[in-house]
């Protein structure tokens, strides 16, 4: 670096504030301020000292959040977690650091709420760990925010389902299949709405490795939302092993561990999804739990519609 410069100024002859020239050494040295100089006479505005300012509740916030995801072991987990729920185990593995500290990250993003854990149905020794999407944009738009309003990031929106006026049809839908253990309820449910949000460029299905009938439960939750599944029928797994799908997705911790081989191979994603049915089973009203698992279901789909959309447009540009 050339000696006596400063290296948060740049070397040019314009300020990059206001793009009006720069001031003489002489009036930089003594701190003197030409009031003309930093108003815009085209339109009388002020470029200069205009500033935005942030609670110190919200920079301190904002600086604690930079500071914890961008701990390199932790931004290494929520990458991982961003693209499927795993178990602690897996996780260890992916980050190759020793289980102790891969649980103290994952405590640490727990205790921010960016991180859920929840003991697996399949396995009670083992732990599912989920990222909350949402909750993490919401406090990225924030951290943004705190520095200039400007900054506060908003989330593009998803093509809508018929392809969007103007944009060509994909030559083929993306292919998902949604997977648990009866097909009665989260599978259903998962495979409605998406069809609904992805509308023809994406082909949904749903099946289970013990089938039974559909959940009145999830019909009514459905119907509620405008989509009617009482025709829907229940699938067993084997109608699909040698069909190609881009995406297979386990709602259930129990089908994970029995879920086959596919052509292909696809993007096998787990997300860790309690069965809103057991409620039922344990005498309680189900149709809260199945309202629950409505929402959590919209808002992962709608995550999936992002990724796909990004595969799609990094596809093409290639």
């Amino acid at each position: 670096m050339e000696s006596g410069r400063r290296r948060d100024v740049p070397p040019s002859s314009a300020c990059v504030w206001c793009r009006s020239p720069a001031a003489p050494a002489s009036r930089r040295r003594t701190g003197l301020i030409n009031q003309n100089s930093l108003i815009d006479p085209s339109g009388w505005i002020y470029n200069f000292r205009v500033s935005y300012t942030a609670s110190p509740e919200a920079r301190a916030t904002s600086s604690g959040f930079l500071r914890l995801v961008g701990h390199p072991v932790r931004w290494q987990l929520l990458g991982e977690l961003a693209r499927s729920d795993r178990q602690v185990r897996e996780l260890t593995a992916l980050v190759g650091q020793r289980q102790s500290l891969t649980s103290y990250h994952l405590g640490q993003l727990r205790a921010a709420g960016l991180v859920t854990m929840r003991r697996s149905s399949a396995d009670g020794r083992d732990t599912y760990c989920s990222l909350n999407l949402a909750l993490y944009r919401e406090r990225l738009a924030e951290t943004g925010a705190a520095l200039h309003p400007g900054l506060r990031l908003v989330p593009a929106a998803l093509t809508p389902p018929a392809g969007g006026p103007g944009r060509p049809p994909a030559q083929s839908p993306v292919r998902v299949l949604f997977l648990c253990t009866g097909n009665s309820a989260r599978s259903q449910m998962a495979e409605a709405i998406l069809a609904r949000l992805g509308g023809s460029r994406i082909e949904a299905a749903s099946a289970g490795s013990h089938p039974k009938d559909l959940h009145p439960d999830a019909v009514r939750v459905m119907r509620e939302r405008g989509v009617d599944i009482s025709g829907a029928r229940s699938k067993h797994l084997r109608e699909f092993v040698e069909q190609r799908f881009d995406y297979v997705i386990s709602l259930c911790d129990r089908v994970r561990e029995v879920c086959p081989e596919f052509p292909g191979p696809p993007a096998m994603v787990h997300w860790s999804i309690p069965d809103p049915a057991a409620e039922a089973a344990a005498g309680q009203p189900s149709h809260p739990a199945f309202v629950r698992t409505a929402d959590e279901l919209n808002t992962r789909i709608q995550f999936l519609l992002y990724a796909i959309e990004h595969f799609q447009a990094s596809s093409e540009r290639s």
